[in-house]
């Protein structure tokens, strides 16, 4: 029994500790209490995550408050998720840290959350009625969490300015590709002055040769996933396509090596590499990078690396290998802090709700940090709805 009380009480001390970095962004009591109340619902192992489930969590008569505080209430997400990320930096900040770029879609019914349509969802692997939100990662060797979000508007939503206001999305905001957005998420970690020393994204993002120019202007190594239809410079092609850099490279070439570690054990692929745009600075290089599965070796992914010219192979494989870091976030945070589990459909509910499940997951991902070396049971909220904190009765 002691050692479930103090479980609980170090649970909700962590919780009202990132709570207390962005508190003074409430100017009332009413919304401080409800932040609170809301993220202590987020963590909560309720069955279901709705108005009436996180208001009876939360010990209100019903959701109206906390509707009123998603909706209504003037608070900006953006000055909350710096106070977040600041949160991040300061206990798990390293300079050797990666940031990591990706989508991931929420499935819902009907025409008017904001963003929604029929399009394509990584998650579920297929064309859904859904939203997508681009996510930006920081990924430590003590933990990774998600540090920024921007939901991804179709031309079908930004053409129709009526339907915008409708969703509450400003007149201001225009159609962004996804890799628009990542870019200036990016440039924000940047700006802020984020400790990182790589930038890593799939092949949605990587092919971008605009992007990963931009990058290069900037000094900022990166090791970017890119299509078999890519093109590269070389000492023989101004324009040579990237697979047919590895076509008949000697079984020597290719190294087996591991990325990281998945549910069924390692990933374990054969690797190999090739200098390209050989005549650029002293002391950088660029490489494609090439990673060939074991049992079915026609089955060959491509990345563009640019990066110090001391970089070794196993570093590149490192890098790349990282990606996997943003889909256990996706998973841990939908799974545990709720980042699925939300009733808004105007644009700012959505980052709002975003942003306080960020926070809850940046939380869980520094408790652990702090216990490397203790069980599952031990850093897992207790299974119980009081986990999070005692009730609030306001």
């Amino acid at each position: 029994m002691g050692g479930e009380l103090a479980e609980v009480r170090l649970w909700a001390g962590e919780l009202e500790a990132v709570h207390g970095r962005f508190v003074h962004r409430f100017s009332r009591s009413e919304p401080r209490e409800s932040a609170l109340a809301y993220m202590r619902g987020l963590i909560a192992p309720l069955e279901r995550k709705n108005g009436w489930t996180l208001a009876e969590e939360a010990g209100h008569a019903g959701p109206d408050r906390l509707h009123r505080f998603m909706n209504r209430i003037e608070w900006d997400a953006d000055e909350v998720l710096a106070d977040v990320r600041d949160y991040v930096v300061d206990n798990l900040g390293d300079r050797d840290a990666v940031l990591i770029v990706d989508d991931t879609g929420f499935l819902k019914k009907g025409v008017r959350s904001a963003g929604v349509q029929r399009q394509h969802s990584g998650t579920a692997g297929r064309t859904e009625n859904c939203q997508i939100g681009v996510f930006l990662a920081y990924a430590t060797d003590r933990g990774r969490t998600l540090i920024d979000r921007r939901l991804y508007l179709p031309t079908s939503w930004t053409d129709d300015r009526e339907r915008c206001r409708q969703a509450g999305i400003d007149d201001t905001v225009a159609f962004e590709t996804k890799v628009a957005m990542a870019k200036k998420m990016v440039r924000q970690a940047i700006t802020d002055k984020i400790p990182f020393r790589w930038v890593t994204a799939d092949a949605a993002y990587g092919y971008s040769k605009g992007w990963r120019f931009e990058l290069e202007q900037a000094d900022v190594f990166h090791v970017m996933a890119t299509t078999r239809h890519d093109t590269v410079v070389t000492r023989w092609s101004l324009d040579h396509p990237v697979h047919d850099l590895f076509t008949g490279l000697p079984r020597q070439k290719w190294k087996r090596r591991s990325c990281g570690r998945a549910a069924h054990g390692l990933r374990v692929f054969d690797w190999a590499r090739i200098e390209v745009r050989p005549w650029h600075r002293p002391d950088r290089r660029h490489w494609a990078l090439a990673r060939r599965s074991v049992s079915r070796p026609q089955e060959i992914s491509y990345y563009i690396a640019y990066c110090p010219a001391e970089t070794t192979l196993d570093e590149l494989i490192h890098i790349a290998g990282s990606r996997w870091a943003i889909e256990e976030c996706f998973q841990t945070a939908k799974g545990q802090c709720g980042l699925d589990d939300y009733q808004v459909r105007r644009y700012p509910g959505w980052h709002r709700h975003m942003t306080l499940a960020m926070a809850v997951h940046a939380r869980l991902t520094i408790l652990r940090a702090r216990a490397p070396d203790a069980g599952k049971a031990e850093t897992d909220p207790p299974p119980s709805s009081t986990s999070a904190s005692p009730k609030s009765n306001a």
